[in-house]
Protein backbone atom coordinates (compact mmCIF):
# COMPACT_ATOMS: atom_id res chain seq x y z
CA UNK A 1 0.00 0.00 0.00
CA UNK A 2 1.20 3.10 -0.98
CA UNK A 3 0.00 6.98 -0.83
CA UNK A 4 0.89 10.12 -1.71
CA UNK A 5 0.60 13.87 -0.13
CA UNK A 6 0.01 16.34 -3.43
CA UNK A 7 -0.10 19.94 -3.27
CA UNK A 8 -2.15 20.94 -6.29
CA UNK A 9 -0.29 18.48 -8.55
CA UNK A 10 3.39 18.29 -7.53
CA UNK A 11 4.43 15.53 -4.28
CA UNK A 12 5.03 17.04 -1.20
CA UNK A 13 5.23 13.25 0.61
CA UNK A 14 4.95 9.60 0.70
CA UNK A 15 3.45 7.39 3.21
CA UNK A 16 4.42 3.39 2.32
CA UNK A 17 3.25 0.41 3.82
CA UNK A 18 5.26 -2.56 4.88
CA UNK A 19 2.72 -4.78 3.32
CA UNK A 20 -1.13 -4.99 3.33
CA UNK A 21 -1.32 -6.72 6.78
CA UNK A 22 0.70 -4.41 8.21
CA UNK A 23 0.18 -1.17 10.52
CA UNK A 24 4.03 -0.72 9.89
CA UNK A 25 4.40 2.52 7.68
CA UNK A 26 6.97 4.71 6.59
CA UNK A 27 6.01 8.58 5.58
CA UNK A 28 8.61 10.82 3.48
CA UNK A 29 8.94 14.16 2.73
CA UNK A 30 11.78 16.54 1.59
CA UNK A 31 11.22 17.54 5.36
CA UNK A 32 12.60 14.19 6.53
CA UNK A 33 11.38 10.69 7.16
CA UNK A 34 9.26 9.19 10.26
CA UNK A 35 7.70 6.21 10.99
CA UNK A 36 3.85 5.23 12.42
CA UNK A 37 3.36 1.98 14.03
CA UNK A 38 0.56 0.50 16.20
CA UNK A 39 0.91 -1.34 19.15
CA UNK A 40 -1.35 -3.11 21.41
CA UNK A 41 -4.32 -5.11 20.77
CA UNK A 42 -7.42 -4.03 22.75
CA UNK A 43 -6.02 -0.34 23.45
CA UNK A 44 -3.68 0.12 20.41
CA UNK A 45 -1.79 3.54 20.00
CA UNK A 46 0.35 4.45 17.09
CA UNK A 47 3.89 5.31 17.95
CA UNK A 48 5.56 7.99 15.78
CA UNK A 49 9.13 7.45 15.33
CA UNK A 50 12.20 9.39 13.22
CA UNK A 51 13.55 6.97 10.54
CA UNK A 52 16.61 5.17 11.98
CA UNK A 53 15.97 6.06 15.52
CA UNK A 54 14.73 4.68 18.82
CA UNK A 55 12.81 6.92 21.27
CA UNK A 56 9.59 7.66 19.79
CA UNK A 57 8.68 11.77 18.96
CA UNK A 58 4.95 10.77 19.96
CA UNK A 59 2.16 8.48 20.96
CA UNK A 60 -1.42 8.55 19.69
CA UNK A 61 -3.85 7.07 21.65
CA UNK A 62 -7.14 5.88 20.71
CA UNK A 63 -9.72 7.07 22.77
CA UNK A 64 -11.90 4.47 24.39
CA UNK A 65 -14.73 4.61 22.36
CA UNK A 66 -13.51 4.84 18.90
CA UNK A 67 -14.07 8.93 17.98
CA UNK A 68 -10.46 10.14 17.96
CA UNK A 69 -7.82 10.22 20.54
CA UNK A 70 -5.05 12.17 21.71
CA UNK A 71 -1.24 12.86 20.26
CA UNK A 72 1.48 13.29 23.33
CA UNK A 73 4.42 14.69 22.07
CA UNK A 74 7.43 13.83 23.94
CA UNK A 75 7.76 17.58 25.06
CA UNK A 76 4.68 16.60 26.77
CA UNK A 77 2.27 19.04 24.52
CA UNK A 78 -1.08 17.32 23.80
CA UNK A 79 -3.11 17.68 20.76
CA UNK A 80 -6.76 16.17 20.48
CA UNK A 81 -8.18 14.57 17.25
CA UNK A 82 -11.37 14.21 17.16
CA UNK A 83 -13.41 11.63 14.07
CA UNK A 84 -17.17 12.22 12.82
CA UNK A 85 -19.25 8.85 13.05
CA UNK A 86 -18.64 7.03 10.00
CA UNK A 87 -14.22 7.55 10.14
CA UNK A 88 -14.06 9.94 7.15
CA UNK A 89 -13.00 13.02 8.42
CA UNK A 90 -10.31 13.90 11.35
CA UNK A 91 -9.25 16.94 12.82
CA UNK A 92 -6.57 17.81 14.74
CA UNK A 93 -6.33 20.71 17.53
CA UNK A 94 -3.73 22.30 19.76
CA UNK A 95 -4.08 22.34 23.28
CA UNK A 96 -6.60 25.50 23.59
CA UNK A 97 -8.83 23.78 21.15
CA UNK A 98 -7.99 25.24 17.94
CA UNK A 99 -7.91 23.71 14.73
CA UNK A 100 -4.23 22.52 13.31
CA UNK A 101 -5.10 20.22 10.69
CA UNK A 102 -8.74 18.88 8.96
CA UNK A 103 -8.54 15.79 6.68
CA UNK A 104 -11.82 14.82 4.94
CA UNK A 105 -11.33 11.37 2.97
CA UNK A 106 -13.67 9.80 0.33
CA UNK A 107 -12.89 7.84 -3.01
CA UNK A 108 -15.25 4.56 -3.48
CA UNK A 109 -12.39 2.11 -5.57
CA UNK A 110 -9.48 4.80 -4.55
CA UNK A 111 -9.14 6.35 -0.81
CA UNK A 112 -8.18 9.96 -1.47
CA UNK A 113 -8.76 12.70 1.00
CA UNK A 114 -8.42 16.92 1.48
CA UNK A 115 -6.41 18.51 3.74
CA UNK A 116 -6.33 21.81 5.50
CA UNK A 117 -3.28 22.94 7.22
CA UNK A 118 -4.29 25.97 9.31
CA UNK A 119 -1.81 28.63 9.57
CA UNK A 120 -1.28 28.10 13.35
CA UNK A 121 -0.27 24.88 12.31
CA UNK A 122 2.65 25.75 9.99
CA UNK A 123 4.55 27.25 12.74
CA UNK A 124 5.02 23.91 14.28
CA UNK A 125 8.30 22.00 14.10
CA UNK A 126 6.39 18.72 13.51
CA UNK A 127 3.42 20.35 11.09
CA UNK A 128 5.51 17.50 8.27
CA UNK A 129 4.85 14.71 10.17
CA UNK A 130 2.02 15.58 12.09
CA UNK A 131 0.07 15.87 8.48
CA UNK A 132 1.12 12.64 7.43
CA UNK A 133 0.06 11.14 10.48
CA UNK A 134 -3.16 12.81 10.04
CA UNK A 135 -2.85 10.82 6.21
CA UNK A 136 -1.85 7.06 8.21
CA UNK A 137 -4.52 7.61 10.59
CA UNK A 138 -7.39 8.16 8.37
CA UNK A 139 -5.83 5.08 6.42
CA UNK A 140 -6.13 2.62 9.29
CA UNK A 141 -9.51 3.74 10.21
CA UNK A 142 -10.43 2.83 6.43
CA UNK A 143 -8.92 -0.69 6.81
CA UNK A 144 -10.76 -1.25 10.55
CA UNK A 145 -13.88 -0.59 8.96
CA UNK A 146 -12.87 -3.01 6.08
CA UNK A 147 -11.73 -5.27 8.49
CA UNK A 148 -14.82 -4.97 10.88
CA UNK A 149 -17.38 -5.57 7.68
CA UNK A 150 -15.93 -8.76 6.97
Amino acid sequence: MEYELRARDELAAVLRFLSSFSSHATAESADGCWTFERVGFWRNKTVVRACGKQPALAVFKNSRWGSGGTLELLGGRRYPATTNFWHTDLEIRNEIGESLFQLWSGGVLRLSATTIVHPRAARLPEAPWLVLLGCYLLVMMKVDAAAAAV
